[in-house]
């Protein structure tokens, strides 16, 4: 990028007119246009996810229309995020418009609530966090954990937890339950992962969480398409008994 600084970068045209066809006017390479894009989003992920982890932040989807920018932000706890009479959504609002310069009125956020929490692996991550912080014991959170997701018809999930637990000395432990895909486009479709930071007394300990969707035909608690290698085998067809030929038949046949 030259001499750009990365604060220069994300006042790209994208970020600052929510507008798409302003990157064009100012010229602006296909190259740069995606890194601001991505630099933007994983900023705004990480200022999301640091303020609103203890409401239950499950991510941020950016949409830009001619008009305005829209940041429709996800967690279980939608009212802590709105506040009280909407003060905490226009606070938000007012520092993402300051920190990455868009023009009076042209970004707002929205909150929206997630149906399902025990399929979403950022809540349940962040769940576990609070619980480690708590000081609740790491095998009892864990399962805790586990339990939760498969109760709530997940077709399988994982935890994986890793640092100085009890000892001094760092180690890994897994928790696994059910079915879990780990490859392919299903994958990307069926898979919900999280990874998260906790920062204990003892040190730092890592969580990550992976969560496969069972399949919804409507799409609403998990993906509508369809596992490639699922067979459904159908019940068989009552079968009628064959017609007994009449006896007469035959003793003309004879005769």
């Amino acid at each position: 990028f030259g001499s750009r600084s990365s604060a220069q970068i994300l006042k790209s045209p994208l970020s600052l007119a929510s507008n798409f066809d302003m990157a064009s006017q100012a010229q602006i390479s296909k190259k740069r246009k995606f890194v601001a894009d991505g630099v933007f989003n994983a900023e705004l992920n990480e200022f999301l996810s640091r303020t609103l982890g203890e409401d239950g932040y499950a991510g941020v989807e950016v949409r830009v229309t001619p008009i305005r920018t829209e940041i429709i932000i996800r967690a279980t706890r939608t009212r802590e995020v709105l506040g009280e009479k909407g003060r905490r959504i226009r606070e938000l609002t007012s520092l993402v418009q300051k920190r990455f310069g868009f023009p009076e009125n042209s970004v707002e956020l929205f909150a929206e609530r997630v149906e399902n929490r025990a399929a979403c692996a950022m809540a349940q991550c962040e769940s576990l966090r609070f619980k480690l912080l708590g000081g609740l014991a790491v095998r009892r959170a864990c399962y805790g954990v586990v339990r939760f997701i498969m109760e709530n018809g997940a077709k399988g999930c994982e935890v994986i937890i890793s640092g100085k637990l009890r000892a001094q000395r760092a180690k890994a432990q897994k928790f696994k339950d059910g079915y879990l895909i780990s490859t392919g486009e299903p994958k990307k479709h069926y898979i919900s992962e999280a990874v998260r930071h906790v920062l204990m007394r003892q040190g730092v300990i890592g969580i990550k969480v992976k969560i496969m969707m069972s399949h919804d035909p409507e799409g609403k608690m998990g993906p509508a398409l369809q596992l490639p290698d699922n067979i459904i085998v159908h019940e068989p067809k009552e079968e009628l008994p064959p017609m007994a030929a009449p006896e007469q038949q035959y003793e003309a046949e004879e005769a």
